[in-house]
């Protein structure tokens, strides 16, 4: 008898005990199901939700590492120290400030997860394991492992199993999670200092009295919204070497995620040409408002308005959201033509 046949009996004789909804979480996640269906016609395919959830988190690999490497290289820039192109300094730096977030991003969301399953006494849910993984790619690097807890423990619990479970919420429990903490902690995920490793802890320093030198960390966004000059080029833009949330900065990496998504049929490709011409007619009227001069260099909305239309494709989390969150396919859109609005 094989392992997989011997762990197979050791769930059918655990069935009805506490322990079932954790052992079948770890037998789900290492096998394909071996339940067939008996009756009545079913269309027969190759998906399951695991191989699903697994094609997302392979294209979500890419964006974690360039963003453990990307943390140290904006961390050492900030603090005066520059490091070589794809320095293995700054992705060691990246590695030990990103990786404590993966954990306990993985280790709270699934046993929230396995607490649900034995209450209900169902099995476990594969749905977090993309959560999981979309979680600490976008938060600031510096965000207190206590706070992402509690924002994991809430997105979860609020934003998927009051529903009922994956399938059934109708919020995204990774956006969940992060506009909770967006709203419950808002200096912690917002200003000059979230976006670089270290530099709260400088600023904090620096409150203290320490004679120690400034660093900011300013994203794009909020140096056009205090209308000063972008320091970065395009090339910085489009393949990520800005500040921001850990795996929202590269575009060229989610670009070619996307095209592995549609290509895997696991992503609507019409989800992600009308977001993106959605967004490039808003930036073309915003540059028509300003060129019409209803808008003035004085106002506080002019550097944004200003800005080249299509750079709005490779500033912020616009790219990410595009193809991680609005191609959700619990809570994205379920019709072609809903799917174009």
């Amino acid at each position: 008898m094989g392992l997989k046949e011997k762990l197979h009996d050791i769930k059918e004789k655990g069935k009805g005990k506490k322990w079932l909804p954790a052992f079948e979480a770890i037998h789900t996640f290492l096998y394909t199901p071996n339940e067939t269906t008996q009756s009545g016609g079913h269309i027969k395919g190759a998906d399951d939700l695991k191989r699903t959830m697994t094609m997302v988190v392979l294209a979500l690999i890419p964006c974690l590492i360039f963003g453990m490497f990307n943390t140290g290289y904006q961390h050492f820039n900030a603090f005066g120290t520059p490091v070589e192109f794809l320095s293995m300094d700054a992705f060691w730096y990246g590695f030990l400030k990103v990786l404590p977030l993966v954990v306990v991003s993985y280790v709270v969301g699934l046993g929230i997860e396995v607490l649900f399953a034995t209450i209900k006494g169902h099995e476990v849910e594969e749905g977090y394991f993309v959560t999981g993984m979309l979680v600490p790619l976008i938060v600031p690097v510096d965000t207190p492992l206590w706070m992402l807890a509690v924002a994991v423990i809430f997105g979860v619990v609020i934003g998927k199993e009051i529903f009922g479970g994956t399938g059934m919420n109708i919020l995204n429990p990774a956006l969940t999670i992060r506009a909770f903490l967006f709203f419950a902690y808002p200096t912690w995920m917002s200003g000059d200092k979230v976006w670089v490793g270290g530099a709260v802890e400088r600023a904090n320093e620096m409150a203290a009295g320490a004679d120690v030198a400034a660093v900011s960390g300013e994203t794009i966004l909020g140096s056009l919204a205090q209308g000063k000059e972008v320091l970065y080029s395009v090339y910085d833009m489009f393949f990520g070497f800005i500040p921001g949330s850990v795996g929202e900065t590269s575009t060229f990496l989610i670009l070619l995620a996307g095209l592995f998504l549609i290509f895997t049929k696991i992503a609507s490709w019409r989800i992600m040409l009308s977001s993106v011409l959605g967004a490039l007619v808003m930036g073309l009227i915003f540059n028509g408002v300003v060129n019409a001069g209803w808008i003035t260099e004085g106002s506080k909305f002019y550097s944004l308005m200003s800005t080249v239309y299509w750079h709005h494709l490779i500033i912020g989390g616009f790219a990410f959201g595009v193809v991680f969150m609005a191609t959700d396919p619990v809570t994205g859109s379920q019709t072609n033509k809903g799917k174009w609005i």
